[in-house]
């Protein structure tokens, strides 16, 4: 069944080709096409295309439907085209003539535009509470091992006196500044596009200021031209703002791999945490971490692929943008997945003590001996000078003891200001006024 049919359908070849996956994917969208709907009538309601009986029945079957979404009860029928199909032709079967006015002043096109929005808004709630959880577990961790020494390494080669407690608050760090590019998108998709119906608005007086505020969005896409071209900018723009948090997972693993390595061995994990050999009985393999390093550079292709999809494409609609879904639908759960994996993983971390009494990193503290020679009043490069010569005479010799207290230095972490800073970026999301606003039109 196709909305836009009149006395002729389209051959099934063609049916199948453009249809493509867009069942599948339009079920993540279901209970948001519900909401539009939802905020979509009331909104008719108000401006008379509605009589208030019509909404309140509209309201009802509308809410059953989305009791039968969120019970897992709901299907898209066979040869029916999409969500906004399906959910169409219910009211229609249930409620005759007055399904069919539902319609009325919007084009599928502004209705997948509001089902996409409010389908990433909630993800980008999701993907920001994951994070939470994550940033707070290695602000702990960097706590508590904050002077528990390790390698640093330039070049992979042994380089400076670091700490666990420095890698797991780098992490930290790192996703905060990833949080701040993942509220920019945040702010992208918290605007409202229905009511731009195909592109170039309406006849009917529709009350756009109305349907922001049933659905919480922070502001309107004002422009109905640029409503239309927003959809792939959307999914781009918040598409950056993934890979950026899964490049920092991306590099974690990377880290955690070599030091499980044996010639590392600065950590490990318990058993089931591992694989192991089908052949080499000792073997405790990090595939986890070996697939989040996949996946999260996986990711970090994404933005380009859906660039790739609408580079060059005019104003307006056009079927490409169909595509964007079916990429960016299942990353967005690949990156949840690999942000609580990694939670489960570093929970478990152990974390070998006094790794640097091994003399092979004697040469870290190279440095530290150096300083010491430049504040008793040597000059840099003599003491520099001094200190290489000894080591390429084999007379070097120094104290594993490190003493730094900069800012962000091992024994001044800053944890608490990494700390603050994450919490003001987690403010800016307001996710309560949105769930409110959600709350309300189930509600009311």
């Amino acid at each position: 069944m196709k909305l836009w049919s009149k006395d002729k359908d389209s051959l099934k070849e063609v049916t199948d080709f453009t249809t493509g996956n867009d069942p599948e994917m339009d079920m993540h969208m279901a209970s948001f096409d519900v909401l539009g709907s939802l905020a979509h009538i009331t909104m008719l309601e108000s401006i008379g295309l509605l009589t208030s009986r019509e909404l309140s029945i509209l309201k009802a079957e509308l809410k059953n439907i989305y009791s039968l979404i969120q019970t897992g009860h709901f299907i898209i029928d066979d040869g029916v085209e999409d969500i906004h199909s399906q959910v169409e032709l219910l009211l229609t079967k249930k409620l005759g003539d007055v399904g069919k006015k539902i319609h009325s002043g919007r084009s599928r096109n502004d209705q997948v535009l509001v089902d996409i929005k409010l389908f990433l808004r909630s993800e980008i709630e999701n993907i920001t509470n994951e994070i939470k959880r994550l940033f707070d577990l290695l602000l702990s961790k960097s706590d508590e091992y904050q002077l528990n020494l390790m390698p640093g390494y330039t070049h992979l080669q042994v380089a400076m006196p670091s700490s666990f407690g420095l890698w797991f608050g780098a992490y930290a760090e790192s996703l905060a500044d990833d949080l701040i590019t993942l509220q920019g998108a945040y702010q992208i998709v918290n605007k409202n596009p229905l009511g731009s119906a195909a592109g170039y608005g309406s006849s009917f007086p529709l009350n756009r200021t109305l349907t922001t505020q049933l659905l919480g969005f922070d502001d309107l896409n004002y422009n109905v031209v640029y409503a239309q071209m927003g959809r792939g900018k959307t999914e781009r723009i918040l598409s950056q703002a993934m890979a950026n948090i899964a490049a920092t997972l991306g590099k974690l693993a990377m880290d955690a791999t070599l030091f499980l390595n044996q010639n590392f061995a600065f950590i490990s994990f318990p058993e089931e945490l591992t694989t192991g050999s089908s052949i080499m009985p000792h073997k405790k393999n990090p595939d986890v971490f070996e697939l989040i390093r996949a996946k999260c550079n996986s990711l970090a292709a994404l933005s380009n692929e859906l660039a790739m999809i609408t580079t060059n494409l005019p104003s307006g609609y056009h079927r490409d943008l169909q595509l964007l879904k079916e990429k960016l639908f299942p990353s967005i759960q690949t990156l949840k997945d690999c942000i609580r994996m990694t939670h489960l993983m570093l929970s478990a971390i152990q974390i070998k003590e006094n790794i640097l009494a091994d003399e092979k990193y004697q040469y870290l503290f190279s440095v530290e001996e150096v300083n010491k020679l430049v504040l008793s009043g040597v000059p840099f490069r003599d003491a520099y000078k001094k200190i290489g010569l000894d080591i390429e005479q084999n007379k070097f010799t120094y104290s594993s003891q490190v003493n730094h207290t900069h800012e962000g230095s091992i024994g001044n972490l800053m944890n608490e200001k990494i700390q603050a800073n994450f919490e003001d970026v987690y403010s800016r999301f307001d996710f309560e006024k949105t769930n409110l606003a959600i709350n309300n039109l189930l509600n009311k």
